[in-house]
Parts: structure tokens; C-alpha cells; sequence
């Protein structure tokens, strides 16, 4: 993006590009856009906060995850998104979890456990039911020992969280939190889904900001045009 660092951009379906900013940044962020499209119109949305630039360029700042909904306002949408937040994170791809709580930008509690999941076979008949099996059996395993996790890290502290913020693969997320005892923090869950590679303590710590950030639907009427 030509004003304000983000910390990712990518194309839109529908035209735009979407990217992501740092809470931290986002006040910076509306001034370049400010600086390049004009000063914009606010409305409240479902989403958060639409912008729309006199040259007809529009930014849909979408509120993140356990933030409060704010008024027709930048500076209480700003103030909003940058208050410190609990959030419960839960990552799953196969045979790996990692969860933890973050506090602002902090990973005070944290937990990462792999446990063995067969890869898929080639092989046809009887072997490959026989894998097969054995695989499902693996991944269900798997599933409740993080499940039994969530419930040991995540569940105790479910009254003092803002949102849980999910990522890796769908289904092993799903699979997890299906998990009766974790209906609380399912009820937590946000709509966002972090794209992360195998859960690792490093993958977790960087999925504190993507949960944080704000998401922005930028769209310029002359650049999409070209495009």
C-alpha cells in the first residue's frame, strides 16, 4: 500500500486489496489514506467503520477480535482496537495443537504438543483401508488429547477472555472445540481463521498480532479499474 506500513496485502475478491494492520498503526494508517484520498466520511457498519474518500476510494476497517463495538468515530475506533485484550488462541493442523492466552501483545500462558498422525497412503485394497483406519484413529486420538488441553489452559480462564481466535486446519478446529466441555470457549470463538503453517511455539507467538490486527478492505476506483 502507498501510505502506512501494514504488516500484510493481499487481493480482494470483488475488486480491492485487503490488508492488515497493527492496532498500533491504524491511527497512522487513516491519516495516509487521508493524505492520498482526501478527508473521508465515517459510518458505523456491521463489520466497524466504513471510510469514504471524496475521490471515491472507500477502507473498511473491520473491529478485530474482543475489541468492543465503537460509535461513528476514528478516535474511538482507534482507542478501541488498541486497549489491551485477553485472547484465547487455539491452533490445530494435524497432529499438532498449540494454544495460549495472549494479554495485549504478551504470551504469558502457552502450551505446544504434536502427537503422530500417519500420512496418507498410495497403496490400494486392503493395505489402504488398513491405513486408513489407522490414520482416523490417530487423528481422532490426537483430537482429544487437545481437547483435554484446551480444557486444562483455556477453560479455567473463559470468564476473562474477550474472544478465542482459531487457525491452521478447519475441520481439526472444529473437531476440537465439538468437545462438549468446551462449549464456553466455542461460544468465544470469532469468525476469523488464522492461515498458519504446523502450530510450533514460534507459529503461536506470531498469531498474537494476526489476531490483534485490524483487518482493512481498501478499495481505489482507478487503480481497481486498471487492474
Amino acid at each position: 500500500m502507498p501510505y502506512g506500513q501494514v504488516m500484510s496485502s493481499r487481493p480482494a475478491a470483488g475488486g480491492g486489496r485487503w490488508v492488515e494492520v497493527d492496532p498500533a498503526r491504524i491511527a497512522r494508517w487513516v491519516a495516509g489514506f487521508t493524505d492520498r484520498h482526501g478527508p473521508p466520511t465515517t459510518s458505523l457498519q456491521g463489520y466497524g467503520l466504513l471510510l469514504s474518500a471524496p475521490d471515491g476510494a472507500t477502507a473498511e476497517l473491520h473491529t478485530p477480535p474482543g475489541a468492543p463495538a465503537t460509535t461513528v468515530n476514528v478516535d474511538a475506533f482507534v482507542a478501541a482496537v488498541t486497549a489491551p485484550r485477553r485472547i484465547g488462541l487455539l491452533l490445530a493442523r494435524k497432529g499438532a495443537v498449540a494454544l495460549g492466552i495472549a494479554e495485549g501483545e504478551r504470551l504469558p500462558v502457552h502450551k505446544v504438543d504434536t502427537r503422530y498422525v500417519q500420512g496418507r497412503t498410495a497403496a490400494g485394497g486392503w493395505s489402504q483401508q488398513r491405513f486408513a483406519r489407522r490414520r482416523e484413529n490417530q487423528a481422532k486420538a490426537a483430537l482429544a488429547e487437545a481437547a483435554d488441553l484446551a480444557v486444562r489452559l483455556l477453560l479455567p480462564e473463559v470468564d476473562r477472555l474477550d474472544a478465542v481466535v482459531a487457525g491452521g486446519d478447519r475441520r481439526a478446529v472444529d473437531g476440537i472445540l465439538a468437545d462438549r466441555r468446551l462449549a464456553p470457549l466455542a461460544a468465544l470463538r470469532a469468525d476469523r481463521l488464522l492461515d498458519v503453517p504446523e502450530p510450533r511455539y514460534a507459529v503461536l507467538v506470531a498469531a498474537v498480532a494476526a489476531a490483534r490486527a485490524v483487518h482493512v478492505l481498501v478499495r481505489e476506483p482507478d487503480r481497481d479499474s486498471a487492474n
